[in-house]
């Protein structure tokens, strides 16, 4: 499916990806390709320490990589890059269904507020839905906005998960490539 010198980190939201999850069937249909970032806590997310999670897994990884996050691990992947140096090191990054965390009624997710403004320093895909339930369409265009990103709407998708019943997501596969061959 991908090129083999990539290292693709799945960086997944809020209760991590089921078994039904795009991110995880990717995983499994390239297990030497994938890897998921590590949290201590998957169902209780903390923002400083799940940036931390996503900079020791790119840590470990010495080959050149692509970011491909999932709602809250869209925050997770903005607020690393405003933290720290990403050099040449990560290649770009899919971001899909990133959550509305500045206005969404959600505890779990207060400590990702503010969304992040400032422009990801490699190339980036932002994906949102119209019937996302956890960020209007027109937020997460700003949002591409703010980080530089190309922004796609995949239309009626809802949250781009398990519930949106896409199986291994050829779509999802597509856009990664063109992140992958996007020039600069």
């Amino acid at each position: 499916m991908l090129d083999t010198q990539i290292k693709f980190i799945n960086v997944p939201g809020l209760n991590n990806s089921d078994d039904w999850h795009w991110q995880t069937l990717w995983e499994e249909q390239n297990p030497s390709n994938f890897v998921r970032v590590a949290q201590e806590d998957w169902d209780n997310p903390e923002k400083d320490k799940w940036v931390v999670g996503l900079k020791k897994t790119i840590e470990n990884i010495k080959e050149p990589i692509v970011l491909v996050a999932h709602s809250l691990g869209c925050m997770t992947v903005a607020h690393y890059a405003q933290q720290f140096d990403t050099n040449a090191h990560i290649l770009g990054a899919l971001l899909v269904a990133p959550p509305d965390v500045e206005e969404f009624d959600n505890a779990k997710l207060n400590s990702f507020a503010p969304v992040p403004k400032t422009k990801l320093a490699f190339k980036s895909v932002v994906v949102g839905s119209t019937n996302d339930n956890y960020c209007p369409i027109d937020k997460a265009q700003k949002m591409a906005d703010y980080w530089g990103s190309k922004f796609i709407n995949i239309g009626t998708k809802g949250h781009i998960n398990s519930d949106s019943d896409l199986g291994a997501w050829t779509q999802g596969k597509s856009l990664l490539r063109e992140l992958i061959f996007q020039k600069d």
